[in-house]
């Protein structure tokens, strides 16, 4: 069986970062988190330690939260990545400029046979490869929130990527113990093409007054065996997050993913979700 890589780098160390590194610090790889600032590192680490303190809780952890966190790195900018490090996952905010940016930094700082990834749920994979000298090592991988115990992971082929690589890719997700599904690098690729245009089509019948949120998430959890309606999965995901993704699939795929003034509305009013306690339903 494919090992996971043994030096990891994540940039990013919001929800996603901190998820994506706590899975390969859990199957036994060094994780150097990427996170400028102090605070912002601390608030990293606190993430990776809760998550693994959840996990070993639950029992599904292989050592203690100590030894596995002594495997952790904190750096401040991608450019401090070690040269040995095999594989870096990109997971900073859904911005191209911004995400090219970062990318070229690790590229610089790693060896030529890493392995380069963006987690972006949207973007296109192939337009932020131009950014780099050697696309034939970069491609997509899409980790689902939240990443501990998301089973999928979407592997997405850009144009230049070395089909050899999406094989040691997909074995490196099941590694972790998750499903790899390979999709060809296309808007929204398949998770989010479908996840959103589901999601504003909620939102609108919310907005027509069909019914509420409560009774639209129990209708497709219970009547098409969704683990979480669509609405909950917006809250989750977060509504800033899920409109800049849907005005991006707006300008590249048309206007059925327009999204819904409710929509602007809410993230008008900071309300986005979980992370603020209140979205399309209110948490404490």
């Amino acid at each position: 069986m494919t090992a996971v890589p043994a030096w990891v780098g994540v940039i990013g160390g919001g929800r996603m970062g901190a998820g994506i590194a706590q899975v390969f610090l859990a199957a036994g790889a060094h994780v150097a988190v990427v996170e400028a600032g102090g605070e912002a590192a601390e608030a990293a680490r606190g993430r990776l330690s809760d998550g693994l303190e959840e996990t070993a809780r639950r029992g599904k952890l292989a050592g203690d939260v100590a030894g596995v966190l002594a495997r952790l790195t904190l750096l401040d900018s991608a450019a401090e990545l070690d040269a040995a490090t095999e594989l870096v996952v990109e997971a900073v905010p859904e911005r191209a400029d911004l995400k090219a940016d970062v990318l070229r930094a690790a590229e610089s700082a790693v060896g030529p046979g890493a392995v380069l990834a963006t987690n972006t749920s949207s973007l296109s994979v192939t337009e932020l490869a131009a950014a780099l000298e050697r696309p034939t090592r970069f491609l997509g991988l899409h980790f689902f929130n939240p990443v501990p115990a998301s089973k999928l992971v979407e592997v997405v082929v850009a144009a230049e990527t070395d089909p050899a690589l999406v094989g040691t890719a997909s074995g490196w997700v099941r590694a972790l113990g998750k499903t790899d599904v390979v999709v060809k690098d296309s808007p929204g690729f398949a998770s989010s093409r479908l996840g959103v245009l589901l999601g504003l089509e909620a939102i609108r019948m919310l907005e027509e007054g069909v019914a509420d949120a409560e009774a639209i998430d129990t209708a497709m959890e219970l009547g098409y065996r969704h683990p979480m309606g669509p609405l909950r999965s917006t809250d989750l995901v977060g509504l800033d997050v899920r409109l800049a993704i849907a005005e991006y699939l707006h300008r590249t795929l048309g206007e059925r993913f327009a999204p819904p003034q409710l929509l602007r509305d809410k993230v008008a009013a900071g309300e986005l979700g979980r992370k603020t306690g209140k979205g399309f339903h209110t948490y404490p």
